[in-house]
């Protein structure tokens, strides 16, 4: 497995392999750039890409289901087009997980209980989803979730197990600061880039085109484009005989702890 750990080992040989073919015979300096520049390069694709394990181990979809079952998640509410999300929802009979930003949590704790009250699971998403949440140190990553675990448990009455990072970028920071807080990373396959893009149909052909049975779906419960998109793609899975049912149900992982 391409791991951190693993490719870092291995670019290290390298360059130790450089320096002692440098005692014996002129390298060039060129050689020593380019091996560090690749290892660059492959870092900053795996911290990218949360499906690549590359740093933590993540749940980004259930391989071994087929029947047309999938889960849907929400990045970056709560906020007031979360009420609207609910509603369709409710109205299409489908569950959802919800990964909360702390600082909103704390100005729309109603619809947090509303999210709870209707049948939905809770995640972490970070208190700040600062756009320098991945260079931050692992001390203040762990700040940031556990802050964000103690508004949330406040209405699960349970301890959170779901994280979502922030842009899905892990880190060897956020990798240490999970191994404290004992949290599971819950990826997707479907991006649908809502956060991106305000085009509808470009949100909505490039959802379709991914789902597969056993898929989590990205979106964001955060602008009006996302939720006549959602209205859509419940309408489409419903004429397709899509089953959506919870992270829990698909995964068979617990959400909360005792």
């Amino acid at each position: 497995m391409i791991t951190h750990k693993n490719i870092s080992l291995f670019f290290l040989f390298l360059l130790l392999l450089l320096v002692l073919l440098n005692l014996y015979t002129a390298i060039s300096w060129l050689w020593f750039i380019a091996i560090v520049l690749i290892w660059l390069g492959i870092n900053a694709v795996g911290s990218a890409r949360i499906s690549s394990n590359y740093h933590v181990k993540a749940y980004c979809n259930n391989p071994s289901e087929t029947e047309k079952k999938i889960a849907l998640t929400f990045d970056d509410g709560p906020s007031e087009f979360t009420l609207e999300v609910l509603e369709l929802l409710k109205k299409y009979n489908a569950k959802a997980t919800f990964f909360c930003i702390g600082k909103n949590i704390e100005i729309h704790p109603e619809i947090v209980k509303q999210i709870i009250a209707e049948g939905h699971l809770l995640g972490n998403h970070s208190y700040s989803h600062s756009k320098f949440f991945d260079f931050y140190n692992a001390k203040k990553i762990t700040d940031e979730i556990q802050t964000t675990d103690s508004l949330l448990e406040k209405f699960t009455s349970k301890k959170i197990n779901f994280f979502r990072p922030p842009y899905g970028v892990t880190t060897p920071s956020i990798r240490r600061a999970l191994q404290l807080t004992g949290h599971k990373v819950i990826g997707w396959n479907i991006r649908s880039l809502d956060g991106g893009t305000k085009n509808q149909g470009l949100i909505f052909n490039r959802i379709i085109k991914r789902v597969s049975p056993g898929g989590i779906v990205l979106l964001h419960d955060t602008a009006s484009h996302s939720v006549l998109v959602l209205e859509q793609f419940l309408q489409f899975l419903q004429q397709n005989n899509y089953k959506v049912i919870s992270t829990e149900e698909l995964l068979n992982l617990k959400a909360y702890e005792n």
